[in-house]
């Protein structure tokens, strides 16, 4: 059961923070501001899916780890507190930020130093996760490493 509590909560973190960017950057480069608004507005609702469904990864990881060791499952630890860390304290204060500015409709400066900081973020936050996938598929054998390919000198 840990397993697959792991898994569902492990795919639908990375999804929810990759349409969280995906409708951001998506609305700031083609939609109107009301679509902005919008969108700003709505991902603060979207952590009531992404807040459990990260505590759930995190807490069955840590879970399905113990006692095991080794390069990726190490690996794979030592991302947790940059993940947590660029959420707690980057992307939801961020996040909550530019919904209450969109809400004022104060397009301004700080709006957009904020947004550009957390489209930073929330892609190190989706390649952290993705890494994290990668590393969990390799160990459960769903996905081996290629061998690099030596060139012929011609």
């Amino acid at each position: 059961m840990t397993k697959i509590v792991h898994r569902v909560a492990g795919v639908i973190a990375l999804f929810t923070i990759a349409t969280f960017w995906l409708s951001t950057a998506l609305t700031e480069m083609f939609a109107s501001r009301a679509t902005v608004v919008v969108v700003k507005m709505a991902i603060p609702w979207g952590f009531l899916l992404l807040v459990p469904a990260l505590a759930a990864a995190g807490g069955s990881g840590f879970a399905l780890s113990k006692g095991r060791s080794g390069r990726l499952v190490n690996t794979k630890k030592r991302r947790i507190p940059f993940i947590a860390a660029n959420g707690l304290l980057i992307l939801i204060p961020s996040a909550m930020f530019l919904a209450s500015r969109a809400r004022a409709n104060e397009f301004d400066a700080a709006f957009y130093a904020v947004q550009m900081l957390e489209l930073i973020v929330g892609l190190v936050n989706i390649m952290l996760l993705g890494l994290n996938l990668r590393d969990g598929l390799k160990l459960k054998g769903k996905l081996r490493s290629l061998p690099l390919k030596a060139s012929r000198p011609q």
